[in-house]
């Protein structure tokens, strides 16, 4: 019986200010071990409270900004929040981080991720100024 590997990998995203962005690509660059994997699970972990990471739409750039609007319906800026400290979009950030959530597991399966004909990997970053997001990838799988 094949023995379950393990690899992990922290890495910085370019920065990016407000908004929705596909990262597939980034992802594959930073985390090259994906290659070695037969089968297996990629845990991305987002390390920050006002942005989130999803699945989704990972061809019309449209969605990415429908998501941004309709986000900032969900948590509008505004002065009704009593955490203000670090500017009106940081409280809003941190809801829109716990809808989104800060996690996405995908597939592996022969050295690529296992995602639907049109999912990739979205960064939703939600503050104003442009910041450097780290993430954590976890593999776990059988080895090629």
């Amino acid at each position: 019986m094949a023995s379950s590997s393990w690899d992990q990998v922290t890495f910085s995203l370019s920065p990016r200010s407000k908004g929705c962005y596909l990262i597939t690509n980034e992802v594959l660059d930073k985390v090259p071990q994906i290659k070695q994997y037969e089968v297996g699970m990629l845990n991305l972990f987002l390390q920050h409270t006002s942005a989130g990471l999803t699945l989704n739409e990972n061809c019309d750039p449209d969605v990415r900004a429908d998501m941004n609007t309709s986000l900032d319906r969900v948590a509008p800026e505004g002065d009704f929040y009593i955490h203000a400290d670090e500017g009106p979009d940081d409280m809003p950030g941190h809801v829109k981080s716990s809808v989104v959530g800060v996690s996405v597991d995908i597939p592996i399966t022969n050295g690529r991720l296992n995602t639907g004909t049109w999912q990739g990997v979205y960064l939703c970053e939600f503050r104003t100024y442009r910041h450097t997001r780290r993430i954590v990838a976890t593999l776990n799988g059988r080895k090629k």
